[in-house]
């Protein structure tokens, strides 16, 4: 056994900047870098657009699989910040893109409720792709931007609605007065080969969609063959049709679920509820549209 020991001086001291941290220990910002983890990447970015629509901003979320394993997420919201930070001398986009805790969450009126991770999030999906590609519609400009595992690739270019392939789902954006479309494919190095769960997000959109009842959402797989599998969600019942999606395998003792809503220290509130002849209780609670599957006070006090 040696006793020589290592030596431990100023040089032993290492400093993570930028998105390294997230690429040398992923599994603190995503939980693993299994089927878990993976899926995280995508629901971050739906989170984006989701938030959107609770900022009453956007009403469509479109998720396209591709066939080389890349994913595209659009939204017809506002459409990220692409004008300079002068603290950075960088676009607010590339800055969200490149540092964590970057974005428009934390303060202010721009988001008074949010799903994500606080400018976590897409930087974050940003660092674990191998490949990253926005394309932005805003004030009637468009914007493209490239990057690889956190990297910038390419400058942010200012484009025509010829330069976007029409084939691609960014294309749609020439028919949206403004958006974000965000194309990105997970790292193999990070996690190996896994593949996007087509159920896993179609059931995700679903109860996304029951939740934002100002949203339409759509999901396209291009995978299958021979022609691409789609699905569109839309339920402007909003709480009260899932609800009654719920109970549609039960017989209801009331015809109507009962819905209930109000808004105490800019919180809001809904609640929906229908009694059924089976003695098995199911309650399902969600804060800012994410599901709070251990419950929580809100769900207590209820």
């Amino acid at each position: 056994m040696s006793d020589t020991k290592a030596k431990y001086d100023a040089s032993s001291i290492q400093v993570l900047e930028g998105l390294e941290p997230v690429r040398k220990r992923p599994g603190m910002y995503i939980g693993d870098t299994g089927e878990y983890g993976f899926h995280h990447l995508l629901r971050e970015i739906i989170n984006n657009a989701v938030d959107e629509g609770l900022a009453e901003r956007a009403s469509l979320a479109a998720i396209t699989f591709h066939t080389d394993g890349s994913v595209t997420v659009l939204d017809d919201g506002d459409g990220i910040p692409v004008d300079v930070m002068p603290k950075y001398g960088k676009s607010a986009l590339e800055v969200m893109m490149t540092k964590l805790h970057s974005g428009g969450k934390f303060e202010g009126d721009a988001y008074k409720v949010s799903g994500g991770l606080h400018g976590v999030g897409i930087s974050v999906a940003n660092a674990l792709s191998e490949a990253t590609t926005f394309y932005v519609k805003k004030e009637g400009s468009y914007y493209k931007q490239d990057y690889s595992r956190g990297d910038v690739k390419s400058d942010l270019l200012t484009i025509t609605e010829k330069d976007i392939p029409k084939e691609h789902p960014a294309y749609r954006l020439t028919n949206m007065p403004s958006g974000t479309v965000v194309t990105f494919k997970p790292d193999p190095q990070i996690f190996g080969e896994l593949q996007f769960d087509f159920d896993r997000i179609k059931k995700l959109l679903r109860n996304y969609a029951f939740l934002t009842s100002n949203m339409r959402f759509e999901l396209r797989d291009e995978r299958t063959q021979p022609l691409p599998t789609e699905y569109g969600f839309h339920f402007e019942g909003g709480l009260s049709s899932f609800v009654r999606y719920i109970n549609k395998s039960h017989t209801p003792i009331i015809p109507k679920p009962l819905f209930i809503e109000g808004e105490q220290d800019k919180i809001h509130v809904e609640v929906s509820l229908q009694y059924h002849n089976d003695y098995h209780t199911d309650i399902l609670s969600f804060t800012n549209n994410i599901e709070t599957k251990e419950g929580g006070f809100h769900e207590t006090g209820f």
